[in-house]
């Protein structure tokens, strides 16, 4: 067992349970899809994303990819609802939240590729 393996896995999985967290519920009800969650799995998904940086191999890079496509969405997702909150003060409408919680569906997509790679590397015969 090796403790940056179990610290690697753990943030790739939390940021995917958080990332699930936000994104389950009616996708045009606010009350459903929490602010601070959304926040959550930002600042989880950069932890993971920085412990992706180490590992130089090919499917490293994918976990990398994978990783900053989920950060770019989730940002996005923030960006979208503070921008429509208080700049346009339109506030969280079914239509803005819809594309919230759209945003974060695909951050979801990548972390679901990000839990998959982890799980084909661990079940992978080693050399």
């Amino acid at each position: 067992m090796n403790l940056e393996k179990i610290i690697f896995g753990f943030f790739i999985l939390l940021a995917f349970t958080l990332n699930f967290g936000f994104f389950i519920g009616e996708i045009d009800v606010p009350h459903q899809h929490e602010v601070f969650e959304l926040f959550a799995a930002i600042v989880v998904n950069l932890i993971a994303t920085v412990l992706k940086f180490g590992d130089r191999t090919q499917l490293g890079a994918l976990h990398l990819a994978t990783s900053l496509v989920a950060d770019l969405q989730l940002i996005a997702a923030a960006v979208v609802w503070g921008y429509n909150l208080y700049v346009t003060e339109i506030g969280t409408t079914p239509a803005v939240m819809s594309s919230i919680v759209s945003l974060s569906g695909g951050a979801l997509a990548a972390n679901v590729v990000s839990v998959v790679l982890l799980i084909g590397e661990t079940l992978s015969p080693r050399r």
